[in-house]
């Protein structure tokens, strides 16, 4: 399995919308509206790189609300 954190800036006053929506997703292990230069924090996990991106661009930028998303994936050191 591979494990990420997407960071997600949304329009103004959209982060809980989006958190709440994104966190029904299956391959989502958590979905939190947070403070700072981003709005929303992901943890997601897939089979691989390739479903993990495929879940990025096809399920979560498709959310209304989002502006930019920024992944960075899991590694163990």
């Amino acid at each position: 399995m591979v494990q990420a954190y997407i960071l997600i800036q949304t329009e103004v006053g959209k982060a809980a919308a989006v958190a709440a929506e994104i966190a029904g997703s299956p391959g989502i292990i958590s979905a939190e509206d947070v403070t700072g230069p981003y709005d929303v924090i992901v943890r997601a996990e897939a089979e691989n790189v390739d479903l993990l991106g495929k879940m990025v661009v096809a399920r979560i930028q498709n959310v209304e609300g989002i502006t930019r998303t920024l992944t960075c994936p899991v590694v163990h050191l």
